[in-house]
């Protein structure tokens, strides 16, 4: 993957549609099933954050979520709206937030808060020793948070907040979960389409180190390495396969619309 500059010029013509999304995370069952949590909260307190992460990791990150402002502001404009982009956090080990005390065990997050992106380092150690290795999957996370933003600037988090304070039970809690969490995987590859489009931005092999992140970081995958039974009610990301079939939808069509993972939710 190349590190994507800051100039990047796209033409969409796609409109933004306000679909239904959360940012809440929902009741994981081990540590590592947070690690990609949209809105994940920690309870407060006072330890503080741990020490920058390194000056490259840094420099990646800042050209990839640049990259990303530059695509999001072209599609917002093409519908008519001014995007406003998140702020980007690096840290390591721990780090407060609006959202509350974050550690490692959160991994990458977004808090809707604040409207920043978190990213923990250490997290992609991680998912290079689960099988998602390589600059595009880094990148890939990082897409997705962002995605997460997109859906705050839609006005979908506070509209199933109030679905899943209704939700007769915890499994359809987890069900909005899910789509909200796959909606940002669509997102993530929606921006890489228009990236790539503008400045070649994908290697060879960068969509398989995509998909082989997705699915590392699958509710199933990650509940079979926690030695737990694997129950669809309790994922609150997605199953491997869906999480690969959704990046793959938005790298394949570019198109916003094409993430509507909510199609029939009321």
């Amino acid at each position: 993957m190349r590190p994507a500059g800051s100039g990047l010029k796209i033409g969409g013509g796609l409109g933004l549609v306000v679909v239904l999304g959360v940012l809440l995370m929902g009741g994981d069952p081990s540590q590592i099933l947070r690690m990609l949590a949209g809105s994940a909260q920690a309870p407060s307190g006072q330890a503080p954050a741990g020490p920058p992460p390194s000056d490259e990791a840094g420099e990646f990150m800042a050209a990839v979520l640049g990259s990303t402002e530059d695509v999001w502001s072209s599609i917002f404009r093409d519908a008519g709206a001014s995007y406003s982009p998140p702020t980007l956090v690096l840290f390591d080990q721990a780090v407060r937030s609006a959202c509350g005390f974050n550690t490692a065990a959160t991994g990458p997050f977004y808090c809707p808060g604040d409207r920043k992106v978190y990213l923990d380092t250490s997290f992609f150690r991680e998912l290079a020793n689960m099988g998602g290795a390589g600059d595009f999957a880094a990148a890939y996370v990082v897409g997705h948070e962002v995605g997460h933003h997109i859906q705050t600037l839609a006005g979908t988090s506070s509209r199933v907040r109030q679905l899943q304070s209704g939700a007769r039970s915890q499994a359809e809690s987890n069900r909005l979960q899910v789509l909200m969490e796959l909606q940002a995987d669509c997102y993530a590859g929606v921006w890489a389409y228009h990236a790539n489009r503008t400045q070649r931005m994908l290697e060879p092999g960068d969509v398989e180190e995509g998909l082989a992140a997705a699915a590392a970081i699958g509710d199933d995958r990650l509940l079979r390495r926690a030695g737990r039974e694997v129950s669809p009610e309790s994922f609150t990301h997605g199953s491997s396969e869906q999480r690969q079939e959704w990046l793959t939808r938005g790298l394949r069509t570019g198109d916003v619309d094409a993430c509507d993972t909510f199609a029939g939710v009321g």
